[in-house]
């Protein structure tokens, strides 16, 4: 039993698909924050460029 659990403690096969699932989370956090301080500004733009027709 001890034997089965040190394999486990050793084992680290998971850790690089938790690590790149965590990269992702904060790639994705990061889009949406750049998109929701951006948002207004580009649709400003739209807004403005649809009013000139």
């Amino acid at each position: 039993m001890m034997d089965r659990l040190r394999q486990f403690a050793r084992n680290e096969s998971g850790a690089t698909a938790i690590e790149y699932a965590m990269i992702g989370v904060i790639v994705s956090i990061a889009a949406v924050a750049g998109l929701m301080i951006i948002g207004p500004t580009v649709m400003a733009m739209f807004t403005e460029a649809g009013s000139a027709f």
